[in-house]
C-alpha cells in the first residue's frame, strides 16, 4: 500500500493525489482536513496532477463482489445495526476519494475556483461523515474493517474517468441522489430501535448530502452550458451509457427539489 506524504508547498491537486494514494483511513481523513485548511486559507493553488486509476485501500475490510456480501440482518438487532453503519462507513470512505478524484482528474479543464471550492467542501464533509460513523461504531464495540465490504463502489468513477459531465451525472446525480432516497428509511428504522446516537449521525449526513447533490446539479448544468448541450437529455444519455444499475423509485422528491434537482432529469430513467 503506497502512501505519499504531502509537502508543505504542494498544490491542491498533488495533495488530492496524495490522499488518494493513502490507504489508512484515519490518515486519509487527517490529510483531507489539512488540505481543506490550506486551500481555504489560500496557501495553495490548484495546479495539475494525475490521480491513480484506483485509490489505495487498507488491508481490512475484505472487499467482496456484491453477490458475495452477507445479509445485514443476520445475527440479531445489534449485529444488523453494526452491519448497516459499517456499510455506510465504507460508502463515506469512497466518497472522500471521489471528491478528491474529481478535483485532480479534471484539473486540466480550466475550471473556475468556485468549482474547487465546492468539491473541497464536499471532501471536507465526507471526511467528517466517515469520522462520525466510525466513532459511532467504536461506541458499539466495533470498527471499520471488522466486516466485509462492497468491492464495486469505484466502478462509477472508473466508468466516468474520461468525462467531467459523465462523472457529475453519475456520482452526485445518481449515487448521492439515491442516498437522499434511502437515508430517511434508515433513520426511521434506527429511531424505532431507540438508537438516537446513530440517528443524529445520519441526520447530519443527510442534510449535507443535499448540498452535495446541489453542487452536482450546478456544475453539471455549467459544463452543459459550456458545451452548448441541453442538460436534461444530456443527463439521461450519460446515465444510460455509463451507469449500469437501475434508477429506482420511489424518489425523495422533496430532498431532490431542495437540492435543485427536478424530476424532469431523472423520472424518464425510472425503472
Amino acid at each position: 500500500m503506497n502512501e505519499q506524504p504531502i509537502a508543505a508547498a504542494a498544490n491542491l491537486t498533488s495533495r488530492a493525489v496524495a490522499i488518494l494514494t493513502t490507504a489508512e483511513p484515519e490518515h486519509k481523513v487527517s490529510l483531507s482536513r489539512s488540505t481543506v485548511a490550506a486551500w481555504r486559507t489560500g496557501e495553495i493553488h490548484v495546479g495539475e496532477a494525475t490521480p491513480p486509476d484506483y485509490p489505495a485501500r487498507p488491508e481490512r475490510p475484505e472487499l467482496l463482489a456484491p453477490r458475495h456480501m452477507p445479509k445485514r440482518n443476520a445475527g440479531g438487532a445489534q449485529a444488523a445495526r453494526i452491519a448497516l453503519l459499517h456499510a455506510i462507513a465504507h460508502i463515506e470512505l469512497n466518497a472522500i476519494d471521489l471528491a478528491w478524484d474529481i478535483i485532480a482528474r479534471f484539473s486540466a479543464e480550466d475550471l473556475p475556483r468556485e468549482f474547487y471550492d465546492d468539491w473541497v467542501g464536499v471532501a471536507a464533509e465526507e471526511a467528517e461523515h466517515f469520522s462520525l460513523i466510525t466513532a459511532r461504531l467504536t461506541e458499539l464495540d466495533a470498527a471499520y474493517g471488522d466486516l466485509p465490504a462492497h468491492d464495486g463502489l469505484w466502478q462509477a468513477a472508473s466508468a466516468t474517468a474520461h468525462d467531467l459531465a459523465a462523472r457529475l451525472a453519475v456520482v452526485p446525480l445518481v449515487l448521492e441522489a439515491r442516498g437522499l432516497d434511502v437515508t430517511p428509511a434508515m433513520i426511521n428504522r434506527l429511531r424505532s430501535n431507540g438508537d438516537k446516537a446513530s440517528v443524529a449521525v445520519l441526520e447530519v449526513i443527510y442534510r449535507e448530502e443535499i448540498d452535495h447533490v446541489a453542487a452536482g446539479r450546478r456544475w453539471f448544468d455549467w459544463i452543459c452550458a459550456r458545451r452548448n448541450l441541453d442538460p436534461e437529455p444530456t443527463y439521461q444519455s450519460l446515465v444510460r451509457e455509463h451507469f449500469k444499475g437501475l434508477i429506482k423509485p420511489p424518489f425523495n422528491t422533496a430532498a431532490r427539489d431542495e437540492a435543485g434537482f427536478p424530476a424532469g432529469y431523472y423520472e424518464p430513467l425510472a425503472s
